[in-house]
């Protein structure tokens, strides 16, 4: 019977003779490379960040509106957003609170939008106070829940995130240089 041809590879260094796991490998090997090299060039090209408004940045004194919450999930009644919020605001150290519009830097709206099948969400407008334009709005999902602790737990937690990324924006948290 005669001898099956043997594969061969030639090389820089010489012919070197090929199995079939040494095929397989470097099959395999240049199969994730080029996959890895399909990957990268898919991946999109990160996008600079905007500017933060000037209004923001140097806001000390706020002014914060009540828009109400109309939920039967979360316990404390309409107002328990607002004066969570209200109070982290004030004890943060970081704004004086105003008690008049007139007198604030910023305005900040807090609103409960509740946009069907899926979680609510906290909702802060962010408004400069002399041109009564919106500057900014900051969006925070309440993580969906089954019992009421869990609810009122997932509440406080996203209302302590929508403060610290307000707080962030503003450029006021610790470690953030505007």
């Amino acid at each position: 019977m005669p001898e099956s041809p043997k594969r061969v590879y030639v090389g820089s260094q010489g012919v070197f003779p090929l199995n079939r796991f040494a095929l397989r490998l470097r099959f395999v090997a240049c199969f994730v490379l080029f996959s890895a090299m399909a990957g990268l060039a898919q991946q999109p090209a990160t996008t600079p960040a905007g500017p933060v408004p000037p209004a923001i940045l140097a806001a000390k004194k706020i002014f914060l509106s009540n828009s109400g919450i109309s939920s039967t999930v979360y316990s404390g009644g309409q107002n328990r957003a607002y004066n969570q919020f209200y109070e982290a605001l004030q004890g943060s150290g970081f704004f004086e609170m105003a008690g008049d519009p007139s007198d604030a830097d910023l305005v900040l709206e807090l609103q409960l939008a509740n946009s069907g099948p899926g979680p609510d969400t906290f909702r802060l407008l962010i408004y400069d106070r002399k041109t009564h334009f919106q500057l900014w709005t900051l969006l925070e999902p309440i993580t969906v829940c089954a019992r009421q602790k869990t609810c009122d737990t997932n509440f406080d937690d996203a209302l302590l995130v929508l403060l610290l990324n307000f707080e962030k924006l503003a450029g006021k948290a610790p470690g953030v240089a505007r």
